[in-house]
């Protein structure tokens, strides 16, 4: 008796061993599962960590602008505009603004860009702009001209990021800083590629029509209620350069332009082509009258060649940007019948 109850529990013993040595074995199977599992999850999370990390990094840019570098995050969506060529331009990137200072006429702002700025809150004026009503709009960006705003540059800096472009008639670079800026310097490319591939398309039709007679000295003219002007740079002066046009010798200066007070000073204007732009006001009408008149005018080139051409004062020289721009382009094409 004694003999058969050790030998059982013996037997026992070694299937109690045999059940241990088995959960042993399936439990450390388990664990090793679970921590590779863990080890896995952890390390694909902190790639998709660092992929983000590294996208957020790429979409952080510095730009450098007229008024310093200002850094900007991701994609500005809501944008405010203090200068006409800045407001045409963001147009022409097919990006509503949220906020833009009025028009110099065709208040609140220019007709050939009513429809799409339809809504558009109005922050006061190009030289005035109101910063309450700025800070209103929680922009995340403001596009200004160190022109106009120098001197509340840091006002608007603590409103949202600010660049500013040094002028605000030069189009090219308005595009390309508003590119930049607004992260789509793709589509600033794709805008100055197809004006550059017009530049080049006027200048070989006009050459080939014109032939010897090309290029044209120009001049451009503005009458105001107590003197004229000819603009020598400036955006439709730096427009027609491009084109290919001259200025007569008395006007290569780098400066915008000079201003006549005296109507002896009519042969100063002379040149192959005028352009010339008024505001419509009766007490301008009759300066351009009395100049017009006086009997140096017709002694004038252009006068006598009858190539003197009225064109619209807010493409020609308000507007300031791309679209204004190739509307000119639109307006030089015709007077030169080309097609």
């Amino acid at each position: 008796m004694g003999v058969f109850t050790y030998s059982l529990s013996k037997s026992k013993l070694i299937c109690l061993l045999a059940i241990l040595l088995a959960s042993i074995v399936f439990l450390t199977a388990c664990g090793d599962d679970g921590t590779e599992s863990n080890n896995e999850d952890k390390e694909q999370g902190q790639a998709e960590s660092e992929d983000q990390s590294a996208t957020e990094s790429e979409d952080v840019r510095e730009i450098s602008h007229a008024m310093g570098d200002t850094t900007i995050e991701g994609t500005p969506k809501r944008i405010v505009t203090l200068y006409q060529g800045a407001t045409d331009t963001i147009v022409a990137f097919d990006v509503k603004p949220v906020g833009a200072v009025e028009s110099w006429l065709q208040q609140p702002t220019y007709e050939y860009l009513s429809e799409d700025l339809e809504g558009v809150e109005i922050v006061g004026t190009e030289t005035q702009p109101n910063l309450e009503e700025i800070a209103k709009l929680n922009p995340d960006l403001i596009i200004a001209s160190a022109l106009r705003h120098e001197e509340i540059y840091d006002q608007l800096t603590e409103i949202a990021p600010t660049v500013a472009h040094e002028t605000v008639f030069d189009f090219k670079g308005t595009v390309e800083l508003m590119g930049e800026a607004i992260n789509q310097e793709e589509k600033a490319n794709e805008l100055l590629t197809a004006w550059d591939d017009r530049v080049k398309d006027f200048q070989g039709k006009v050459t080939e029509k014109l032939g010897d007679e090309w290029p044209k000295n120009v001049s451009i003219l503005n009458f105001r209620a107590d003197h004229a002007r000819i603009y020598f740079t400036g955006f439709a002066g730096s427009i027609l350069a491009e084109l290919g046009f001259t200025r007569p010798e008395n006007q290569q200066s780098d400066e915008w332009g000079i201003q006549l007070t005296d109507k002896e000073s009519i042969p100063e204007m002379n040149a192959d082509v005028f352009y010339i732009f008024n505001e419509e006001d009766p007490a301008v009408e009759q300066t351009f009258e009395e100049w017009k008149n006086h009997p140096l005018w017709d002694n004038l080139d252009a006068v006598k060649n009858d190539q003197v051409y009225m064109v619209d004062e807010i493409i020609w020289n308000m507007g300031g940007g791309i679209k204004a721009a190739n509307l000119m382009l639109d307006d030089i094409y015709d007077r030169f019948e080309l097609e």
